[in-house]
């Protein structure tokens, strides 16, 4: 294990979202398959989301590609909650969506648009 890598890691997780998920992520399938929350948390996090650039344009991205892949609900609910832990608004959010539309089409754009909704609710 790269212990550099997973400490960088740990901190762009919870700081992308926030200490209680990162636990419950950290702890989740350490019993079933370790190596997979090694390699999303020193992989994912200690290397990409690492890499140059703004965590904020990442979480866009991440949007973005849930959204147009679709059945992704719970993992596009988690990102909709990083974009906003690292300062996106949700006037950006719904925007990001909405841009979507053209490309995706209306039904990933509604898909989307009802959770970034009910992540909204939860928060506000």
């Amino acid at each position: 294990m790269d212990r550099e890598r997973r400490a960088r890691g740990e901190e762009l997780l919870r700081t992308v979202d926030g200490d209680r998920v990162a636990e419950n992520l950290l702890r989740a399938y350490d019993d079933v398959a370790p190596d997979f929350t090694r390699y999303l948390v020193e992989f994912a996090f200690g290397e990409i989301y690492a890499r140059e650039g703004d965590l904020r344009q990442r979480e866009l991205v991440a949007i973005a590609s849930l959204a147009t892949m679709g059945g992704c609900d719970a993992q596009l609910e988690t990102h909709v909650h990083g974009a906003l832990n690292v300062g996106l608004t949700k006037a950006e959010i719904v925007e990001a969506v909405m841009t979507l539309v053209p490309f995706a089409g209306f039904p990933k754009a509604l898909n989307a648009i009802a959770i970034v909704k009910r992540v909204f609710e939860k928060r506000f």
